[in-house]
């Protein structure tokens, strides 16, 4: 059967962002349709035609055996407390290692000007094809590496655009940082499906952005634009860096997990003392975030049965985080010898479906995280950031959806 609802979705997305546009009439078309056509094609490449879904598979592949090295680290550490078959699964001792090892080994690239360069023809490429800044290009770029995307485009914040500083809050809500990706593959979720998610939603992120708060300034755009981040002394300086911002990560991970699946539990057992006072036993709150989007969750192309399952992780997500919403979600995942086999209760293209939409850090929270992160790197800026902290967690969560639709456009056929 033709996926038609992925279609009728795309088209109802994109609407909505053009009914919450500032100023409808400066849209540039011309940069919103090569976006999505750039996430469509990339979309198509990798999920349907089969050299694209070799070449991802390889890379999928690749990435899981370089993911595999962490357990040398674990092991010295934490002995046979990381041996599955004698022991439960340990969220802690296999996902932190993972997040700790690839934090080390993307600072090690910094350091060798490696991922600079990766970054740099990412970036060249959609600023050729979709006309946007060398700024905003380059902060899009890295955004599918790392989680503060504003660190690469820092010395330029202050004289951005607002809609060019928009993009740059969009790209680090709508993509995720390369740091945490062994921590998503660690609950079960396939590397092929957060690879391809995180590179679709570069582009999803310029789409919507550029829906939203499209360019109504003359940008000041300089002619060549540095990756800026800290140069570390040597090789061995690097590594020891990124294990240390490694770990921050693991912190404010479990940090946040402890709380927000605590706060959960303590608003259930709210809802469901108010629920059996009025003989509604099954009121928690993810029943009603299925209640509030299964409907989006249907016009994007959820088969029906599944919207609200759909709907309780990407409303979860949305006022938790993603590894909430991946934790809960990890729970529907078939896993046969460490491997992923399918999904459990749900229909196929729902688990890749879900996949792709919860790929992101489009939540409550993130807002916050990048008022503060981005107001620190840029005072001056502060209001225009907290004018737009609703608009930019509703691009990115327009793209995580977008390209949830194009792959299950894509998975359909």
């Amino acid at each position: 059967m033709f996926p038609f609802m992925n279609l009728v979705g795309m088209g109802i997305l994109i609407f909505i962002a053009f009914l919450f546009s500032k100023h409808r009439k400066a849209i540039r078309w011309r940069t919103v349709l090569l976006a999505l056509l750039i996430q469509w094609l990339f979309g198509g490449f990798v999920l349907y035609v089969p050299l694209g879904q070799s070449i991802l598979e390889a890379v999928s592949n690749g990435f899981v055996r370089l993911l595999s090295f962490a357990k040398a680290g674990s092991e010295f550490i934490f002995g046979a407390l990381i041996n599955q078959e004698k022991f439960d699964y340990v969220f802690a001792l296999d996902v932190f290692p993972t997040i700790i090892y690839l934090s080390s080994l993307i600072a090690v690239l910094y350091y060798l000007g490696i991922m600079g360069m990766l970054i740099r023809g990412i970036g060249g490429f959609l600023r050729l094809i979709l006309g946007t800044t060398r700024a905003e290009s380059l902060a899009t770029a890295s955004a599918i590496f790392i989680g503060n995307p504003e660190l690469t485009v820092r010395p330029y914040l202050n004289k951005m655009t607002t809609s060019e500083l928009f993009v740059v809050m969009v790209a680090a809500m709508a993509t995720i940082s390369g740091e945490v990706v062994g921590g998503y593959v660690g609950l079960g979720i396939p590397a092929n499906f957060i690879i391809a998610a995180s590179c679709m939603s570069a582009p999803g992120a310029i789409l919507f952005a550029k829906l939203l708060i499209p360019e109504t300034e003359k940008s000041t755009d300089d002619e060549y634009v540095k990756i800026s981040y800290k140069r570390q002394a040597n090789v061995l300086e690097a590594a020891a860096s990124g294990a240390t911002d490694g770990m921050f990560i693991c912190l404010n991970v479990a940090a946040m997990l402890i709380a927000f699946l605590s706060l959960i539990a303590l608003i259930n057992g709210v809802l469901g003392w108010a629920g059996n006072l009025v003989g509604w036993d099954h009121l928690s709150l993810q029943w009603l975030l299925a209640k509030l989007l299964k409907y989006l969750m249907f016009l994007i192309g959820v088969p029906w049965q599944d919207t609200e399952f759909a709907a309780q992780m990407v409303g979860l997500k949305t006022i938790t985080n993603e590894f909430v919403g991946y934790f809960e979600f990890s729970k529907y995942i078939n896993m046969v010898d460490g491997v992923f086999s399918g999904f459990k209760d749900i229909d196929y293209k729902t688990g890749v479906m879900v996949s792709f939409a919860l790929c992101g850090y489009a939540n409550i929270g993130s807002i916050a995280v990048y008022l503060g992160s981005i107001g620190y790197l840029a005072p001056e800026r502060k209001h225009d950031l907290a004018r737009f902290g609703l608009y930019a967690l509703l691009a990115a969560s327009l793209s995580n959806l977008n390209s949830a639709a194009i792959a299950g456009f894509f998975i359909s056929l």
